[in-house]
């Protein structure tokens, strides 16, 4: 990880155990538990769409792959909750997989269609396996989340869960994209800042390196349904539908596809500004819609970009400053 990166991770870490000295209100806990599971997924995205070069709207049947394991082993057979975050990894990696490699050598809206495909496939036996799954009625009574006799019960206990598994997967990919598979990733990522038949001739296996990043971004939205199915205690197929891998792109787009620290802004705005924008009432969905236009508007490469673009433009003015000093 380079040092720049560290001193950031540090710092959001300092800032997420002293939130809660500040914020006592379990509403706003709540709102921060959904931001760092929405950070997991939309780091995992961010390393599919940001740094391969690959659309994904199947994510959110892996989420619901992740909260559907945990909830029904703990629900139908009163198994243990952690056995249930083994169970939805395993699946998922066979689910992954089995989508993953027939499909990843698509492109462009063909890789969008199958993926969708894909995802409502997911949806549909979420929806149809009433036996297991509950049906449209959902699964009620998911017990928290603990091991052994040390039981999560309270939202404070999700928000520090949420946020500490956010943060662990938040270094693993930092140190990724920093290493040979991440600097063969950006290398067919995609024009002009990659290329992937450059990439094939320097003998980058591309189809392999495009899987496996597939299968670990779904094992992050896996990890994070696991914490959505004990935090809420209720799942139904309809929290993961198409709209929600639709949201999970928007997130991308709005951060900054190309860095995953993108990933984190994104997901702060997508979780929060629904909130914020509540107090408008019947405007509040018009509202949403031109600042989503806005941003991709004026922020084509996202916040994240824009912020870092004028950091550098600041800097340039500050430099520009000195020179002209040092003239005199």
């Amino acid at each position: 990880m380079r040092q720049k990166d560290l001193i950031l991770v540090i710092l959001l870490g300092t800032i997420i155990f002293v939130i809660p000295s500040f914020v006592k209100n379990n509403y706003y806990i709540s709102i921060l538990v959904f931001f760092g599971i929405n950070t997991t997924m939309a780091i995992g995205l961010c390393l599919l769409l940001g740094y391969s070069g690959q659309i994904s709207l199947a994510h959110a049947g892996f989420f619901g792959i992740g909260a559907y394991s945990s909830g029904i082993l703990t629900v139908k057979f009163g198994l243990p909750p952690l056995l249930g975050v083994v169970v939805g990894i395993i699946l998922t990696i066979l689910v992954a997989l089995t989508i993953g490699i027939p499909t990843i050598r698509l492109r462009g809206h063909y890789l969008a269609m199958a993926t969708l495909c894909a995802g409502e496939v997911v949806f549909i036996c979420f929806k149809e396996m009433n036996f297991l799954t509950g049906g449209p009625s959902g699964l009620p009574g998911i017990p928290p989340f603990g091991i052994g006799n040390f039981v999560l019960t309270k939202p404070i206990h999700y928000y520090y869960l949420a946020w500490i598994l956010a943060l662990v997967i938040l270094c693993f990919s930092l140190n990724l994209v920093n290493t040979r598979v991440g600097r063969a990733l950006l290398s067919f990522r995609y024009k002009p800042l990659g290329s992937e038949e450059g990439a094939l001739s320097v003998g980058i296996n591309v189809v392999h390196y495009r899987i496996k990043i597939f299968v670990l971004s779904t094992l992050y939205c896996t990890l994070a349904g696991n914490v959505y199915a004990h935090f809420m205690s209720f799942i139904s197929p309809e929290n993961f539908d198409m709209h929600f891998s639709t949201l999970l792109i928007i997130m991308i787009v709005v951060g900054g596809m190309g860095n995953i620290w993108g990933a984190l802004w994104g997901a702060g705005v997508m979780t929060y500004l629904p909130e914020l924008l509540m107090a408008f009432k019947d405007f509040d969905i018009l509202l949403y819609g031109i600042i989503l236009i806005g941003i991709l508007v004026f922020m084509p490469e996202g916040i994240y970009g824009a912020f870092r673009q004028s950091l550098r433009r600041l800097s340039a003015k500050e430099r520009g400053s000195l020179d002209l000093k040092r003239g005199h």
